[in-house]
């Protein structure tokens, strides 16, 4: 329950990014992240030699098993936004795959450098500016990074369609992110006396 547990997941994300500005930065970056990630993933050994007929583009590299980990995790979470998050990974696997092709190594590291810094220092800045909170990352690497990709869809989804996994689920996670809000809040006020 523990590592496939959305609520807990997602009632930590959150209660670093409840800032809507910060929210929108989230939204417009962190899948770009994930894309160059896989763009500089693409350049790296193919990790199974397969016989089905991809096009030569597509490797079974780390970029592919990155983007299957992370697909497989989303499924695991929550099957209906999971399999559109699956989709979503799978389609930058196979558009950082065309685009490095495109580009070489020599181009596309240069991309991937600038694209990284971009989205990292507005997310950066979304934080300090706008949140007021350290990013999540700083606390739980694995888990902001992980989940980076599958709360910005789960919050576009709620806050475009009113998706929720399940009935009562955004209720829960909001009194979860207040407590914890609430909890940093005191630290922070200790901190400065």
């Amino acid at each position: 329950m523990g590592l496939f547990d959305l609520e807990k997941h997602f009632a930590f994300y959150g209660a670093y990014h409840s800032n809507p500005i910060n929210v929108i930065i989230h939204v417009l970056f962190v899948w770009p992240i994930f894309f160059t990630a896989l763009l500089l993933f693409y350049f790296t050994p193919p990790m199974v030699n397969v016989t089905i007929p991809f096009p030569d583009t597509l490797y079974l590299n780390f970029g592919f098993f990155f983007a299957l980990v992370f697909a497989g995790f989303y499924v695991l979470m929550d099957l209906k936004a999971g399999f559109l998050a699956a989709f979503l990974c799978f389609f930058c696997w196979v558009g950082s795959s065309f685009l490095g092709h495109r580009l070489g190594y020599s181009l596309a590291w240069k991309v991937v450098l600038a694209s990284q810094i971009f989205c990292w220092t507005c997310q950066f800045i979304g934080h300090g500016v706008f949140e007021r909170r350290a990013p999540a990352l700083l606390d739980n690497l694995a888990q902001a990074f992980l989940m980076a990709p599958f709360f910005v869809l789960l919050e576009v989804l709620h806050k475009l369609f009113g998706y929720e996994p399940y009935p009562g689920f955004t209720s829960k996670v909001n009194a979860k992110i207040q407590a914890d809000r609430e909890v940093w809040q005191a630290k922070k006020l200790k901190k400065a006396s």
